[in-house]
């Protein structure tokens, strides 16, 4: 029952103030309002859109590749745009944030973060979980979120997931040897490793089976015309193996010595035991029917051995994937192999990027979180660029239509600098002075900046010139960005069997020309329309717009950003 403090004096309410404050609490407690974040001059009073850099776009004429994304900007303001954009859609979002080993790895406030900062542990908690809320809006119900670190930071980072995602969401944690040499150090262990949390949105998501090469199996396996297998012994072993009184499974089965048929129901003069080879009465692996069956279609292996007849199976299971397990030691995880040395190799120079990750622990972190090959993949600390190659090199590998979206700000130019020159030579080929020149993978590229516009007290003006420049937020929203029609009124976007239009004007004088023109295309079309009234749009005007999805604008847009922005 709760208790009544009615009564009680100001002082003795100080006191009970006081007791409750004292006491010890357990999760995630950090000083938010000593470390409030900052931004640029630019962001502040302001709202974020994006502005497309026509210069630094790829452009496959293969239309059925899909379209990534790179943004330059600071993450946080990335994620705001994509929250309306993007918000539901992602399937995958790996990042890899600053580690805040103490060592000035990173910036909070244009300071560099140190170790004899007294509050550095919330910087970092503050900084991560920000981006971390809108980045969980943005996963699919089944979408899973992939965060790698180190010992540094562990410990908040778990308490961070659990706080956002739920404890009952983690689907486990993998140590990856990512440098078998081991981290120098005087104090402690050398570390060869490091994590990557795996966490869902939804209780109902479980990790993707990972395909394994047969090469990569220890057993050894074998083909026929029904593809691999692996000879198992049918006698089962291990635990739960040994028959009990009256079990199911404990029965003979029958052998015929010319022809070698074999049946549990046809009494053939040869009769086998599930019996070890000391005696011990155990259990086969399938019932009756499931044996005859397996015989039928050739999955049953007689063999002779020194303890008689044995009967095997073709075990076809572990083929097609297998759940990944918690520790990867694969030397293809090595960052400096597969790490620095491929980013060398890519742009030509040394020295571009401290501790680039091995592409294939990228990748790999991406196969458990979605085995779809259509995958959108998101990583909003996109450092070089990367969880990219990963993407098309899963797609390269398995014909797959996966996509990206990366963000990075360009501090000290990473992202003109290493982010894109290392996109736009694996997409499009590149020279390595060992090998020649080096094939690309081929795609497109759409390449963004944020931009900021101004909050003043005229509700009305800004309404109209957010209106003025979301037309790229749109184009991204909808996936559509070829430009077909430009006109003072209306823009027209095409993309496949895709329309997007666009009517910036409180006028309706255009109108009638973008209704005659939606109608001379077919597929799905939809209309973004430019309202003051916060309330929407007035079905009526368009009552004669057959085959055209309405949307207003910007209010969706403000709707947003008010859960984000204070304003």
């Amino acid at each position: 029952m709760a208790k009544d403090y009615s009564q009680l004096s100001k002082e003795e309410l100080v006191k009970v103030v006081e007791k409750l404050e004292s006491r010890k609490k357990y999760g995630l407690i950090w000083d938010e309002e000593k470390v409030k974040e900052k931004f640029e001059k630019d962001a502040e009073n302001a709202l974020p859109v994006l502005k497309e850099i026509k210069s630094k776009e790829i452009a496959d004429n293969d239309l059925s590749k899909p379209v990534n994304i790179l943004i330059e900007g600071d993450n946080y303001h990335a994620l705001s745009v994509l929250n309306f954009t993007h918000q539901g859609k992602i399937d995958v979002i790996y990042i890899d944030p600053p580690y805040n080993t103490g060592a000035k790895d990173w910036k909070y406030n244009n300071d560099y973060v140190d170790d004899s900062d007294s509050f550095r542990h919330s910087k970092w908690v503050s900084f991560m979980y920000k981006r971390l809320q809108l980045a969980k809006q943005l996963l699919a119900e089944d979408g899973i979120v992939c965060v790698t670190i180190d010992d540094y930071e562990l410990p908040r980072l778990l308490l961070i997931m659990e706080e956002i995602f739920g404890e009952d969401n983690h689907l486990g944690t993998a140590a990856i040897r990512i440098n078998p040499g081991g981290r120098k150090t005087k104090r402690s262990l050398a570390s060869q490793h490091e994590y990557a949390l795996f966490f869902a949105k939804s209780s109902e998501t479980q990790v993707a089976k990972v395909a394994i090469p047969i090469a990569e199996k220890t057993h050894s396996y074998k083909e026929d015309v029904n593809g691999w297998y692996e000879e198992r012994n049918l006698r089962k072993e291990g635990q739960d193996s040994l028959a009990s009184e009256g079990a199911d499974r404990y029965y003979p089965i029958y052998l015929n010595p010319k022809s070698g048929a074999i049946s549990t129901k046809k009494k053939y003069s040869i009769i086998i035991w599930p019996v070890d080879t000391q005696g011990q009465k155990r259990i086969w692996r399938r019932g009756k029917e499931d044996i005859d069956r397996m015989y039928e279609r050739g999955d049953i292996v007689l063999k002779d051995t020194k303890n008689g007849k044995q009967i095997y199976f073709k075990f076809r299971g572990g083929i097609d994937g297998e759940t990944p397990k918690s520790f990867w030691d694969n030397v293809k995880f090595s960052a400096s192999e597969h790490g620095t040395q491929v980013l060398d190799k890519i742009l030509g120079k040394t020295g571009t990027f401290q501790f680039p990750k091995s592409w294939y622990a990228v990748a790999e972190c991406v196969a458990v979180c979605s085995g779809r090959k259509d995958a959108l993949i998101l990583d909003f600390f996109a450092g070089s660029g990367t969880t990219a190659q990963a993407v098309l090199e899963l797609n390269k590998k398995d014909s797959g239509k996966r996509q990206f979206i990366l963000c990075t700000n360009n501090e000290n130019d990473i992202c003109e600098e290493v982010t894109y020159p290392r996109i736009k030579k694996i997409i499009t080929g590149y020279k390595d002075k060992s090998n020649g020149q080096i094939a690309g993978f081929g795609g497109s590229l759409k390449y963004f900046k944020t931009k900021f516009i101004k909050k003043n007290s005229n509700g009305d003006d800004f309404k109209t010139r957010i209106t003025s420049e979301c037309t790229e937020m749109l184009c991204l929203r909808e996936g559509v960005f070829g430009e077909v029609k430009k006109t003072d009124h209306y823009r027209i976007f095409q993309q496949g069997d895709k329309t997007l239009a666009v009517y910036y004007s409180l006028a309706r004088t255009g109108l009638p020309a973008l209704k005659k023109e939606l109608e001379k295309i077919d597929g799905d079309k939809i209309l973004y329309f430019f309202t003051l009234d916060a309330t929407g749009l007035s079905k009526t005007e368009f009552a004669n717009w057959h085959g055209v999805t309405l949307e207003p604008i910007p209010q969706k847009i403000l709707d947003v950003y008010k859960q984000i922005y204070e304003y």
